[in-house]
């Protein structure tokens, strides 16, 4: 499938391949979307991404986040095959979390994804201060 463009040549999101449905109505974007859109996923991923992380350590890295939350958030990352854990047999025994080639992949769109919201933030603000002055 080849993306079409608008006038000014941006593609239109719903002709590129990852907004295709499938034969059960899901599309790409929605399942990726679900699984790290939500912050603490994306945190995971910003943390894990220079170098494996023991728990502990990765907890006290994400400002907010509970341990169940974490061990929640590892867990679908790890299904998913974003995350790695190795258990190191010691006592008591070491668990380390690392992002696998997949997980590492993600870096390019998220990077690409920040770079837009730095460019954009303060238009962003503008828009939401002109907009709430007139609501």
């Amino acid at each position: 499938m080849n993306a079409r463009t608008n006038e000014v040549g941006v593609p239109l999101l719903h002709t590129t391949p990852g907004f295709a449905t499938d034969a059960d109505g899901n599309c790409p974007i929605r399942e990726v979307l679900d699984r790290v859109g939500d912050t603490w996923s994306i945190l995971v991923i910003l943390n894990l991404q220079p170098a494996s992380m023991r728990f502990n350590a990765l907890r006290r890295a994400i400002e907010g986040i509970s341990q169940r939350m974490l061990t929640v958030t590892l867990r679908s990352l790890e299904r998913d095959g974003l995350v790695s854990r190795t258990v190191r047999p010691t006592t008591p025994p070491e668990v380390e979390y690392a992002l696998t080639e997949l997980g590492q992949s993600l870096a390019v769109p998220i990077a690409a994804l920040g770079t837009w919201a730095a460019g954009n933030r303060d238009n962003l603000r503008s828009a939401r201060a002109a907009f709430d002055a007139v609501a």
